[in-house]
């Protein structure tokens, strides 16, 4: 045991989301240090933890066996050990397991000690360009399009920026899902495989992010944290100017790229009527093809292709508006 560690101490220890150069000198002490370090995968932290060259012992700890090991890791404490909890990637307890282990430790009088480093959740708020003065972290939406909507009905009043985290494999549904509630002209940030080879950032309004996915297949794929400014908070200019901000070694190796399977996962996404369809035609018109409009919100609205094609035709001729500009580039960071 180092000098560094405290007997009967727990250390919630942050680690690298995506660039292994972000751990802190602090971390791996503390990691080469303490008796055992409970990861939430234990296959996935070896990875990090031998390029660093730390060979602590390591224990599973997650979801689904926290409660029945929360009494061996204090028996091991109080009898004056120490040990580190680590997530996958990130700050331990944000949408990861440890909130039992911790507030056990609490209770039994147990030291807790934090050794601070990176967050997926303040990353991305800190680039975002949105207000960081008060924000409110939801986690992950429920994976049902009906819950889905009820959460984010729950939260669309809220004139604070609001922070979530979203899979691959529900990006555009739950993008689909915030136009319907939260409005297509709701300014927002997707920030997509933060501090990894194929970052990436898309700024707009709520359609102008869907209509940069829909463009771009690669855009699909990773992990995202998605930030959304607060009601009321005033929405952008329909510039047609979406600022999409991507890594140059994915610009290079996009157009090689598999398409993603699925776009809004057909009627899953939920089925809604109202005014809200035409404002969401309207904000995508400066973005997409007329054809892709009629695909994307005959998907979220329920409603014939057809339908939503001739509406579409409609409001553009009566705005005057239109797609007016490709949008197949990135500029580079």
């Amino acid at each position: 045991m180092t000098a560094s560690i405290v007997a009967s101490t727990l250390y919630i220890v942050a680690t690298p989301i995506g660039n292994r150069g972000d751990i802190t000198h602090r971390a791996i002490e503390v990691l080469n240090g303490v008796d055992c370090i409970y990861a939430e995968d234990t296959r996935h932290s070896q990875t990090l933890l031998a390029h660093h060259g730390i060979a602590t012992r390591r224990v599973a700890l997650h979801e689904h066996n926290e409660k029945t090991r929360v009494a061996t890791v204090l028996e091991a404490l109080a009898a004056g050990g120490s040990a580190a909890l680590i997530s996958d990637a990130g700050t331990p307890l944000v949408s990861d397991p440890g909130y039992r282990l911790v507030r056990a430790c609490h209770a039994a009088g147990i030291r807790v000690s934090p050794v601070p480093g990176p967050s997926a959740l303040i990353a991305a708020l800190s680039v975002s360009g949105l207000a960081t003065d008060r924000f409110e972290f939801l986690g992950f939406p429920p994976a049902k399009a009906s819950a889905r909507k009820r959460w984010l009905g729950a939260n669309a009043n809220a004139t604070h920026t609001l922070v979530l985290y979203e899979s691959t494999h529900r990006i555009l549904a739950a993008l689909a899902d915030i136009a319907a509630v939260f409005g297509p002209e709701r300014e927002m940030c997707l920030a997509r495989e933060l501090t990894k080879r194929f970052e990436t950032l898309v700024r707009g309004s709520v359609a102008e992010v869907i209509a940069a996915l829909e463009d771009d297949p690669v855009q699909r794929k990773g992990e995202f944290v998605l930030v959304l400014s607060g009601a009321g908070s005033g929405v952008p200019e329909q510039s047609g100017e979406v600022e999409v901000r991507s890594s140059s070694a994915e610009v290079a190796a996009g157009s090689a790229a598999e398409p993603h399977p699925g776009v809004l996962g057909g009627r899953a996404v939920g089925v809604s009527t109202g005014p809200g369809m035409d404002a969401m035609i309207s904000a995508l018109l400066p973005e997409l093809p007329l054809k892709r409009i009629a695909r994307v919100v005959a998907d979220l609205y329920g409603r014939p292709k057809r339908e939503v094609y001739d509406r579409a035709l409609l409001l553009q001729k009566q705005t005057g508006g239109g797609r007016h500009r490709d949008r197949t580039g990135f500029r580079n960071q």
